[in-house]
């Protein structure tokens, strides 16, 4: 069992957990340790997405320069 295989990942489309990666590499978000983890996936990409925005806003507003990150 290669290492892939011994996590979870989120079905974009289906909206199911799978174990190992089944799904297309499009259509799946993971790889997350726990199938628990894997079901909360929307959940943590949008705070992830919400993170990053925010970030993003900060360095236009300092100065613009993402460059340096």
């Amino acid at each position: 069992m290669s290492h892939d295989e011994d996590k979870y990942w989120y079905n974009l489309k289906t909206g199911e957990v799978e174990h190992g990666p089944q799904s297309l590499g499009i259509d799946r978000a993971g790889p997350f340790d726990t199938a628990e983890e894997a079901a909360r996936a929307p959940e943590i990409i949008e705070q992830r997405s919400r993170a990053w925005a925010e970030e993003d806003a900060k360095d236009w507003k300092d100065g613009g320069d993402t460059a340096a990150h």
